[in-house]
């Protein structure tokens, strides 16, 4: 039996419904998200690059 708990993180070329339908696929549906920003330096100063997003997934488990 697999993990009940896992992250799942939204690809840099992933759109959010392409990540929520992987999680589906192994069995999980998502439970909590969160995002933080990614920054690189570009001439000494922090710039946004993207976000990173990250869904918090459960094993779904029928409930019959």
């Amino acid at each position: 039996m697999g993990k009940k708990q896992i992250w799942y993180e939204v690809e840099e070329n992933e759109s959010i419904e392409d990540c929520l339908a992987r999680m589906r696929r192994d069995g999980y549906m998502a439970v909590g998200r969160k995002e933080e920003p990614i920054f690189h330096v570009v001439n000494g100063e922090p710039t946004h690059l993207r976000q990173k997003i990250q869904f918090k997934a459960m094993l779904w488990q029928d409930s019959e």
